[in-house]
């Protein structure tokens, strides 16, 4: 069974919410495994809340193709294939290369600076292991920076992209520092997008999503080994998106 302690929710609005940011967490972290099957009574107990929040919580997951309904039985973890990950960058590539391009046209440098200390905060969480901080700083870094394209539906979309494209067994890799060069890469596109450097800071962008890409295989792999699941309440820390 899951062991969920650490990640105890508190009684508060928008319970639901906290409840789906705290599995996704748990799915980062390789704490919910590909192909196993978790009832929402089980899971509800290990973080302190009613089951309704839960159930509720894993329905927008199964929205998000994270997990799938398994009649009378709970959610099962869904498997992520080599075409998905494919599939999932070669649209990110079709989308954000282009937009970096634009925004780094348009954006002042002054705009573009407010980004830095996002830039930093990646780097310092991936060279202190803390894979949670990571994921959350990135999710803000890119997506505040294509809001500076004026287009809050691209960002949705990429948003939503983002979700699908969990890093199941991510935690066994950022262990190795395996995240710090993809980390750096964020700082340089940014000194890239300040200095005016269209087509460099493209070429960026696109070297990044392929490192992602890289990543996502490898921590997918991690996932699906032979190595026992990590208990819940000994992962990556508080909760992330």
């Amino acid at each position: 069974m899951p062991h969920l302690e650490s990640r105890a929710i508190p009684v508060q609005t928008h319970l639901r919410d906290q409840v789906a940011n705290a599995l996704r967490a748990a799915l980062i972290a390789g704490e919910l495994r590909p192909g196993v099957i978790y009832s929402a009574p089980t899971l509800a107990t290990e973080l302190g809340v009613s089951a309704t929040p839960v159930r509720e919580a894993m329905l927008d997951l199964a929205r998000e193709g994270l997990v799938e309904a398994v009649r009378n039985k709970g959610f099962r973890v869904t498997e992520m294939t080599e075409r998905d990950l494919d599939e999932f960058t070669d649209i990110r590539t079709l989308i954000e290369v282009p937009t970096v391009g634009r925004v780094a046209e348009t954006a002042s440098a002054e705009q573009l600076e407010t980004l830095r200390p996002l830039a930093e905060q990646i780097v310092m969480a991936a060279r202190e292991h803390d894979v949670i901080r990571y994921l959350e700083a990135d999710h803000r870094f890119h997506l505040e920076l294509l809001t500076l394209a004026g287009n809050h539906h691209l960002v949705e979309v990429v948003a939503d992209l983002r979700k699908r494209s969990r890093l199941f067994g991510l935690a066994s890799l950022n262990e190795t520092g395996r995240l710090v060069a993809s980390a750096q890469e964020h700082v340089e596109l940014l000194d890239l997008m300040v200095a005016g450097r269209v087509r460099e800071a493209e070429d960026c962008m696109r070297r990044h999503l392929a490192h992602v890409r890289s990543l996502w295989a490898d921590g997918r792999a991690a996932a699906g080994g032979s190595a026992p699941a990590r208990r819940f309440g000994h992962g990556t820390g508080t909760s992330g998106s």
